[in-house]
């Protein structure tokens, strides 16, 4: 028969699950070079950029795949190149990749790890210059220097072993209330780790208006998109950045006095709006 293990051998096997998940998490801390913050890390960069290259074409295929006009696509690519190339980001071990996706119903930028960036067909015609875009792409940017998907499957890592210590803790000796238990806790789990929080929100912002400026775009463009994203979350519209990337308050406000911040004394003449994207061929496609 196979052998039973009592409630105090459960609860100590649960004990020592939590403990090394814990000491795991905390050794993996490290601090950024770029932001300066101290982060739990649960892949190297090297890592970050076999995954995104590996998942990139999944998340490409996932909304509509490349978009097929030439010029628009050169734009991203070109804007994002830029923006990479004048700032800290060159200095990262990422490999920055900027691709326009055909899905002209669902607004949304998002970045994986290591590099790989997209814009949608649907956020991207909303936009009405290349500053706008490079606001876009900037933040998008923050997010893989500042390592931030790499930091949610650390604590993703963390919330999986510390799921399995409730289902070891809460088993029956038949092991049928442990897998309730644990499924309940693996769903809440999947929910928190779904977005990305508000320091992160805040700290691609912040990163988004120094590439800008790296880059000798206005930074003041990136308030124009965030009420480009609130008009289209309202619109018909499906606004899929503002689920993924929530709002830490009045984003524009905040990003207003990141500006200020920077540019005590007005944002320079030299800082612009760059070309107006509706001055692109017209589209060939659909």
């Amino acid at each position: 028969m196979r052998r039973r293990i009592g409630g105090g051998g459960r609860l100590m096997m649960a004990a020592v699950m939590v403990v090394v998940g814990l000491f795991s998490y905390f050794a993996s801390r490290q601090k950024n070079p770029i932001t300066g913050r101290t982060q739990a890390i649960a892949l190297s960069p090297q890592q970050e950029v076999a995954l995104g290259l590996r998942t990139a074409p999944q998340m490409a295929l996932k909304f509509g795949g490349l978009d097929e006009d030439a010029a628009r696509q050169a734009r991203v690519r070109t804007v994002g190149e830029k923006l990479v190339r004048s700032s800290a980001a060159a200095k990262t071990p990422y490999e920055f990749k900027f691709s326009l996706l055909a899905d002209r119903k669902t607004v949304n930028a998002f970045a994986l790890p290591g590099g790989p960036i997209f814009i949608t067909r649907a956020l991207y015609d909303r936009l009405a210059n290349e500053a706008q875009l490079a606001g876009v792409l900037g933040h998008e940017i923050g997010h893989v220097v500042g390592r931030h998907s790499a930091e949610k499957l650390a604590k993703s890592k963390l919330g999986q072993t510390l799921v399995g210590a409730v289902g070891v803790a809460t088993s029956d000796e038949y092991g049928r209330r442990g897998g309730m238990a644990q499924a309940a806790a693996a769903m809440v789990n999947q929910v928190v780790q779904l977005k990305y929080g508000r320091e992160d929100e805040l700290q691609s912002d912040s990163l988004g208006v120094q590439f800008m400026s790296d880059g000798s775009y206005d930074p003041r463009a990136l308030i124009d998109v965030m009420e480009i994203l609130a008009k289209a979350g309202g619109g018909r519209g499906r606004s899929e950045f503002l689920s993924s990337h929530p709002d830490p308050g009045n984003r524009a406000q905040v990003i207003r006095g990141l500006i200020e911040q920077r540019y005590p004394g007005g944002v320079p003449a030299t800082l612009t709006t760059g070309a107006r994207l509706s001055a692109e061929a017209p589209s060939a496609s659909k």
